[in-house]
């Protein structure tokens, strides 16, 4: 019974990518009294803003100016987040997407995204794992998308890191569960963010980023592998692999 009361309600969490967005929204949730939360991010104002607003709900907040491109920053902050409080639950969310249906990204752009996307979730998951094996208890949240699905022309790098973050994620899973290490992969549809707020093409059963972030306690609250949502969009892609392949491409194919 020990165990599944940690389990169930983390104390010291560590977000990355929480400057705004479900970051935001999931530090928000979760702050209230006696919960450490150790805030990352290369957005420093946005941090100290978010920070302010967790301790004045009753959380001890730390704000830290971190890339998680940076391998040793990432580890020297995750350590010392660890040492102030045992981690129980951390989640990754740092993340970018370039392009669209006018512009093609970038080489630039591309070599950026697997860099923030990838790099980024193995340099905070790399130091994380061995204090969790040293305990044997902790949970870690990994953020793909429905995105993943496939690949998609539109920002068609952030579906190739997302698919990867999915897929590494469910090895993790049965990997990590005879070590009373918990993995949830999150796989949300569109989220009302400044992220996607820039999107020009159709968003359909977009939800708000308060919403998304209790649909992400609550999933993370009882360890489940995946968290996907909304239901409409879960059907959608679950219909969309059940159709000849030929017949999506030319659906998804940019006119």
């Amino acid at each position: 019974m020990f165990f599944l009361r940690q389990k169930f309600h983390p104390t010291s969490i560590l977000i990355t990518g929480a400057a705004g967005g479900i970051g935001a929204a999931l530090a928000r949730v979760y702050a209230g009294p006696g919960v450490h939360l150790f805030l990352g991010d290369t957005d420093l104002a946005g941090l100290a803003a978010l920070a302010a607003e967790c301790r004045a709900l009753g959380a001890e907040a730390r704000a830290a100016q971190v890339d998680v491109t940076d391998r040793a920053a990432m580890a020297a902050w995750i350590e010392a987040a660890d040492q102030t409080k045992n981690l129980d639950l951390v989640i990754l969310l740092a993340g970018v997407a370039y392009g669209g249906a006018e512009q093609e990204e970038t080489p630039e752009e591309t070599r950026r995204t697997f860099a923030i996307n990838l790099d980024g979730m193995l340099n905070t998951v790399e130091p994380v794992l061995p204090l969790f094996r040293q305990r044997q208890r902790g949970q870690l949240a990994l953020m793909s998308s429905h995105g993943a699905s496939r690949g998609f022309p539109i920002a068609h790098s952030y579906s190739a890191t997302k698919a990867a973050i999915r897929v590494f994620g469910e090895g993790l899973q049965a990997r990590l569960r005879r070590e009373n290490i918990f993995v949830s992969v999150i796989i949300p549809g569109f989220v009302q963010t400044p992220f996607t707020d820039r999107n020009a093409f159709p968003m359909p059963f977009r939800i708000s980023a308060p919403r998304a972030a209790r649909i992400i306690q609550r999933g993370l609250a009882r360890a489940r592998p995946r968290i996907c949502f909304p239901w409409p969009i879960n059907a959608a892609v679950y219909l969309m692999s059940l159709l000849p392949r030929a017949l999506v491409d030319r659906f998804v194919a940019l006119k």
